[in-house]
């Protein structure tokens, strides 16, 4: 009986420790699963929001391969909205497959969420999503400038030419 009690404490310790934490802030003790392990694509995609455009590195997977085979036939254009002080997200009008993971985002990243919304963060977050891809080489001042953070809506044009 004593050994099963043992056990049972075990697993809680183990199940609770820290290393464990879903929402815990990012940083060397607490790995994400950020970009850093993600295969990237060759093809980019590109993000323009009133006349600027800002290039992407896509990653591969389920959801970055069916939206470059959609923006094949056309570019999509959406309107995306502030939320939570930390990102610009918007109805991507289709649904995509997803690959969702637990992961930690950082500002630049463009996520897909829920499978039919894009959000391009200017902060940070934990939640389950899909990651799509981060826009290229941009402080975090010129992609709040880019994204238009906190100042409303913006129309987001996502092509595959620049």
């Amino acid at each position: 009986m004593r050994q099963i009690i043992y056990l049972m404490i075990s697993l809680f310790f183990a199940c609770c420790s820290p290393d464990n934490t879903v929402n815990a802030e990012p940083n060397d003790n607490h790995p994400t699963t950020n970009n850093s392990n993600d295969k990237t694509m060759t093809e980019k995609l590109y993000i323009t929001i009133d006349g600027q455009t800002q290039s992407v590195t896509l990653v591969e997977n389920v959801a970055t391969k069916a939206l470059v085979n959609a923006l094949k036939e056309t570019s999509i254009t959406y309107e995306a909205s502030d939320y939570g002080g930390f990102e610009k997200v918007g109805a991507l009008g289709q649904s995509l497959p997803t690959n969702n993971a637990q992961i930690t985002t950082s500002p630049g990243d463009v996520i897909l969420y829920s499978g039919n919304q894009i959000v391009i963060f200017y902060g940070s977050n934990s939640w389950s999503y899909t990651r799509l891809g981060k826009i290229d080489d941009l402080s975090l001042d010129a992609l709040k400038t880019f994204l238009k953070a906190g100042k409303g809506n913006v129309n987001i044009t996502l092509s595959l030419k620049k």
